[in-house]
This record gives C-alpha cells, structure tokens and sequence, in this order.
C-alpha cells in the first residue's frame, strides 16, 4: 500500500509516496543522501536539488531492486547447486 515518506536532504524536506518495503525506502534514502552530499562537497557547479533528488531516487530505487533480484537469483542457484551435488553422491554410491 502506497504511503508518505517525508526526508531531508541538505536542509530541505521532500515527500514521497512509495509501496517500497520499509527497508527498501531507508536504503534508498541513505544512497541518495550520500550521492547528493559527496556531489556537493566534491563539486562548485550549481545543484539544482530537486531534479538531483528525483533523479537519483530513482536510479537507487531500481539498484535495491536489481540487488535484490540477484540475491535471489543467488540463493536459488545454490540451492540448485545443492540438489545436484547431492544427485552425483547418490548415484556415485
């Protein structure tokens, strides 16, 4: 169910709706929050905050997603992995 995310990012408020899983929304908080702070003390060009915020909430939205994937891709590769080595050790005997 989508709700109401309210964060601050250099002293300023945003809100975003999201049906992301809590644990999502705080991942991708903290990587916009450090992109958007590392850009602003490596950097003298003007930032315009609020297309950098949407931009990058939207590029961390999609890695914690593909993270995400490939941690399960991951475990059902090992598991996989798992029934096939124990499918040899079974015919091996």
């Amino acid at each position: 169910m989508e709700r109401l995310v309210k964060f601050e990012i250099l002293g300023q408020e945003y809100p975003l709706y999201t049906d992301a899983p809590e644990d999502d929304v705080r991942e991708i908080l903290d990587l916009v929050k450090n992109q958007i702070e590392a850009h602003s003390r490596s950097s003298h060009a003007p930032l315009s905050i609020k297309i950098a915020v949407l931009v990058t909430l939207n590029m961390a939205a999609k890695y914690v997603r593909l993270k995400r994937d490939h941690e399960r891709l991951r475990r059902r590769e090992d598991q996989a992995m798992e029934q096939l080595v124990a499918r040899i050790e079974e015919e091996a005997t």
